[in-house]
């Protein structure tokens, strides 16, 4: 427990992107989870990914709910000043989704094997945007693409765009499409302008989503903190979980203002598990975004962390072979969380690695990371 001080709760800044997989932080700090191990969390909503980036390196942020890639990236120096990072837990899994333009789907590009035979016939170079160069949107975005044979850094041009900024971005036919989370995927539906291609859990099932990170000196310097925050945060993920009517509460506040300030409906349906295309087909996803699985969600697995980095390795974003065991080793704090899901009666798995099967067939289960990354036929 991080402890009350002359009676004063230890205030930790935390930022985070209007998403839907920022559920944990905001229902943490709404139901006051946070106040039970000794903190309080004052939130910080942020307009881009780097600028979390940078208000945690700096110190402006104490933590934030942030893309795992995105960790990765500032531990290895791409596209910016290396800096050590700590991966606390993992705060969601699954939940985006790849959406196309109303005018590809309309012309017959509805899914992965059509748009590849639609873009071989394209007079011109499809625009498809992430929302982060090292970011879990352009590592499954480009993994989806290459799996159907489309070279995402040849054969189209990518994008670093804002998630709010993605749907209106697509009606106004600057990009063909986007890679993002929740309820931005929902909204272009919503709004006419797109449909659902894949979603991120028919890509990778099981996939890890944002993580709670901070720098590796804050995890050091603050590791009762840290444990503190783990802990509310596998409580407010265990509450989301516990049932419906938590749920919905869940997408309510989320659609206030202070938050994702966005239509409660277009939250609601995807965070239910419900699903509709924008062409005619509806499920109850089986995979659908998820925050606590007792426990499973949240594990920060070496695995994990480690696939992120075959990725960047796969498109020329890093310059040499990392030694990938000893990074994820370095970045994710199993420790720290080990404690809090001991303060939280929280499972912990039997291994600190976990295998997947992927959309092209692929196991990826991290015992050979360097001959994962050198496999496949299109890489950079």
């Amino acid at each position: 427990m991080a402890g009350i001080i002359n009676n004063q709760l230890r205030t930790v800044r935390i930022g985070f992107m209007p998403l839907t997989d920022c559920a944990s932080l905001v229902m943490a700090a709404e139901c006051g989870f946070d106040r039970q191990y000794g903190i309080r969390i004052v939130l910080s909503r942020e307009t881009s990914w780097a600028n979390v980036r940078d208000k945690m390196k700096s110190g402006a942020l104490d933590a934030a709910h942030v893309l795992y890639g995105l960790m990765y990236g500032v531990q290895l120096g791409i596209g910016c000043q290396q800096q050590a990072m700590a991966v606390l837990m993992n705060l969601s899994r699954n939940g985006q989704a790849v959406t196309l333009s109303r005018t590809l789907a309309e012309q017959g590009a509805l899914d992965g094997p059509s748009l590849a035979q639609h873009l071989r016939d394209l007079p011109r170079s499809a625009t498809f945007a992430h929302t982060f160069p090292t970011g879990n949107h352009a590592m499954l975005l480009y993994y989806w693409l290459a799996a159907h044979g489309i070279d995402p850094l040849r054969q189209a041009r990518a994008l670093t765009v804002p998630p709010a900024q993605m749907v209106g971005s697509l009606g106004a036919g600057m990009i063909d499409g986007f890679c993002a989370g929740e309820p931005w995927g929902q909204r272009a539906i919503d709004e006419g302008v797109g449909v659902t291609a894949v979603t991120s859990q028919q890509i990778w099932p099981d996939h890890p989503g944002k993580v709670l990170g901070t720098t590796a000196a804050f995890a050091a310097g603050e590791p009762g903190a840290c444990r503190a925050m783990i802990a509310a945060l596998l409580d407010a993920a265990r509450w989301i979980e516990a049932s419906s009517a938590n749920k919905e509460r869940t997408a309510t506040v989320l659609a206030g203002s202070a938050y994702l300030n966005t239509g409660r409906e277009a939250i609601a349906a995807r965070l239910m598990g419900q699903y509709d295309n924008g062409a005619g087909e509806r499920w109850t996803d089986q995979r659908p975004l998820s925050f606590h699985g007792d426990g499973e969600v949240n594990f920060p697995y070496l695995s994990d962390g480690m696939w992120f980095m075959t990725q960047h390795q796969r498109w020329g974003l890093l310059r040499g072979e990392p030694d990938y065991l000893a990074q994820a080793q370095a970045v994710n704090r199993i420790d720290l969380y080990k404690g809090a899901a001991e303060m939280t009666g929280t499972e912990l798995p039997a291994s600190n690695m976990r295998s997947s099967t992927l959309i092209d067939g692929v196991r990826w289960d991290g015992s050979d990371p360097r001959g994962y990354a050198g496999s496949f036929p299109i890489r950079q």
